[in-house]
């Protein structure tokens, strides 16, 4: 089994904007986007999100660049990804990622079917009354189908929108990172993360030694620029769903 790329995470809170500008410095060109997840309607009319507690995340992202929807399932396992589905692809306009999620103790693994679409095209799926799920492709339902086949997506409602600032490929020290704040509901967020890749000859124990050096390694950089990293138990995502569902109930 190859192994697959880990994602590490550290989440700020407080002073967002404070944050990201000391972390940030005079580099990385922001990009500003808006948000959206669907969730299904009937819980979200009851504040519960049955598709997050299901593992299953629709996110629809829209902004000055091409519009992205993305099925994600988190946390999942290597043995539901079968079929075309157990080894990531690239074949335009998807993307298919598998990769570990690391924040703080808590490491999941995620697969991801992005579907990159042109610039609005997605605009039509989060407004009020609209279907979310019209947008979802023959292929990204195949996806569900095969690997999350007790999930439903009849009757869903857009939640958002959730602005967000990001800047990619950032110099802290000897790290490169990316930088994403969330804002919503009275919220904010700033996620500080970096990719560890597989190296050739590399095996399963040395890659989690090398990527425990480097969450250790990020969380002192943030740190030494006066950052405080939040010790949040939940994701940012289940976060702000929680705060929307709630705010979506009649």
């Amino acid at each position: 089994m190859d192994l697959l790329p880990i994602e590490i995470k550290v989440n700020v809170e407080g002073d967002v904007e404070a944050a990201l500008s000391a972390l940030r410095g005079t580099g990385g060109a922001l990009i500003t986007r808006r948000i959206w997840f669907a969730e299904d309607r009937a819980g979200v009319a009851e504040g519960r999100v049955p598709l997050l507690d299901g593992g299953v995340i629709v996110r629809f992202r829209i902004g000055s660049g091409p519009d992205d929807l993305t099925v994600k399932l988190r946390p999942s396992t290597r043995e539901q990804l079968i079929g075309r589905f157990e080894d990531p692809f690239d074949a335009t306009p998807f993307t298919y990622r598998i990769e570990e999620d690391w924040s703080a103790d808590r490491r999941v693994l995620a697969a991801s079917l992005v579907h990159d679409h042109p610039q609005g095209a997605l605009l039509g799926a989060v407004q009020p009354g609209d279907d979310p799920a019209a947008r979802i492709d023959a292929v990204q339902d195949q996806f569900l189908d095969v690997c999350a086949p007790d999930i439903r997506l009849d009757g869903l409602v857009a939640l958002g929108p959730i602005l967000s600032t990001k800047a990619d490929d950032v110099e802290l020290d000897d790290l490169k990172v990316d930088l994403e704040a969330w804002r919503v509901a009275g919220l904010e967020f700033l996620e500080v993360s970096l990719r560890v890749k597989p190296k050739e000859g590399e095996n399963a124990e040395e890659l989690k030694a090398r990527a425990e050096r480097k969450q250790r390694r990020l969380e002192e950089v943030v740190k030494e620029r006066g950052v405080v990293i939040a010790d949040l138990p939940e994701s940012k995502t289940r976060r702000v769903l929680t705060v929307l569902a709630e705010a979506g109930r009649p």
